[in-house]
């Protein structure tokens, strides 16, 4: 193992979210008559956050490319941007698979359950949310690369002269 991070795989946030929505599905089938009432605004978070991750990734983006008008990044900046990109994005996607369980539990069963329509509702605005951050949070990711020199466009050679 090299050591190096690499950038985050759509992939992997997938299997989060399939695995976290069969756990949710499963705790819901035991649990959903025991859970409080579920308010539509009670996964409004993530999609703050999403919100405030949008805003940093397009300044920290103009930073990074020396925009004019622009201040410079520190690299601690640039590294603790990518590090909350990187969490946000797991997070993200581990936030969709549980209301992506709730769904799941819930739209089978709205014909014959009271709180299945709110919690569908709720499960909708959550899943929305939590896609937002992840997102946002590739998006900021990708921001915090540096671009690419413009003599770095042909190889070069170990000894460090380019190749014809």
């Amino acid at each position: 193992m090299s050591g190096r991070l690499g950038p985050t795989r759509v992939r992997d946030l997938a299997g989060y979210a399939a695995g976290v929505t069969l756990l949710s599905w499963l705790a819901l089938r035991q649990w959903y008559g025991d859970l409080p009432p579920l308010s539509w605004f009670l996964p409004l978070s993530p999609a703050l956050l999403a919100l405030a991750e949008a805003i940093a990734a397009g300044q920290l983006r103009a930073r990074i490319r020396h925009r004019p008008g622009a201040a410079p990044v520190e690299p601690l900046v640039a590294a603790r941007s990518l590090a909350l990109a990187k969490a946000s994005a797991v997070v993200g996607a581990v936030m969709t698979g549980v209301w992506a369980g709730l769904l799941v539990y819930v739209l089978p069963r709205l014909d014959f359950l009271a709180a299945a329509g709110g919690d569908a509702r709720t499960g909708a605005v959550g899943v929305a949310a939590a896609l937002s951050l992840v997102g946002a949070a590739l998006w900021l990711e990708y921001c915090c690369r540096t671009p690419t020199p413009p003599d770095s466009d042909r190889p070069a050679r170990p000894d460090g002269s380019h190749l014809p």
